[in-house]
């Protein structure tokens, strides 16, 4: 796989108040948003483009507390920003549309649950026929356990399993 930051998304996921907040594993909320913070940065400064998701529950009428992004990970001008009702990010939504629209063939995964929105969001990619890769300490599960396994057996088969520091050497060397 050639990597282009240019045809390249940061997809993070789920990255709100009321998930951040909860008891997760192995890497605590507040670092996975630092370390996805420091990706869409440098994904904004070479070109690349950032993908915001959240989630919302369906037929309510009002949002739990902390539904919106984390302070930290508000959108800027020429992110996208999608408002799930899934738990992956793709159903429902033009989000596939809109990374076509931008010439986007390669999607970095970070957020929060491992297992749940992040996983099925890349398999969505995948279908899409998106390269997928994983920053893997950029995203946490609900427990240590369920985000080893799908790092040491799911993902490995819908795209690279990397680190922060080498998805940002990866986007400092396109």
């Amino acid at each position: 796989m050639t990597f282009a930051t240019e045809r390249a998304a940061l997809i993070a996921v789920d990255l709100m108040p009321r998930i951040v907040e909860q008891d997760l594993g192995p890497h605590r909320g507040a670092d996975v948003v630092a370390r996805t913070v420091r990706l869409a940065d440098a994904f904004r400064r070479a070109g690349g483009t950032v993908v915001l998701v959240r989630v919302e529950r369906p037929n309510v009428t009002e949002q739990p507390p902390g539904s919106g992004f984390v302070p930290e990970l508000e959108p800027r001008n020429g992110d996208v920003v999608v408002v799930k009702r899934t738990i992956g990010a793709f159903y429902g939504t033009d989000l596939a549309a809109e990374l076509r629209r931008r010439g986007i063939d390669t999607v970095v995964m970070t957020g929060i649950a491992t297992t749940m929105g992040v996983e099925s969001t890349a398999r969505a990619a995948a279908d899409h026929g998106f390269e997928v890769l994983f920053a893997a300490d950029a995203m946490s599960g609900m427990t240590a356990a369920e985000h080893e396994h799908a790092l040491s057996v799911t993902l490995p088969r819908f795209g690279d399993v990397l680190g922060t520091e080498q998805v940002l050497a990866l986007v400092a060397s396109a």
